[in-house]
C-alpha cells in the first residue's frame, strides 16, 4: 500500500451518502475536488481523523460494499 499525504482539506466542502437520514445519519463523508484523493471522514467525528484514499482504492471500497 503506498503511503500519500493529506493535502489541506480546511476548506474542504464534505457531502454525505444521499442514503444518509435527515440528521445526517451515522456515515462517512467524502469530498470533492482532490484530484487523484477521495478524503474519508467519520461524520459522528468531523474534527477527526480523516482518511485520504486513492481514488483505485475508493472505487474499490465502493464495488465492495454494493456487491457484498
Amino acid at each position: 500500500m503506498q503511503r500519500v499525504s493529506c493535502p489541506d482539506l480546511t476548506a474542504a466542502a464534505w457531502r454525505s451518502s444521499s442514503y444518509s437520514n435527515q440528521e445526517g445519519g451515522d456515515c462517512v463523508q467524502v469530498a470533492d475536488g482532490f484530484p487523484g484523493l477521495v478524503p474519508v471522514r467519520d461524520s459522528k467525528v468531523p474534527h477527526g481523523s480523516t482518511l485520504a484514499l486513492s481514488t483505485s482504492a475508493w472505487t474499490a471500497f465502493v464495488h465492495g460494499v454494493v456487491t457484498g
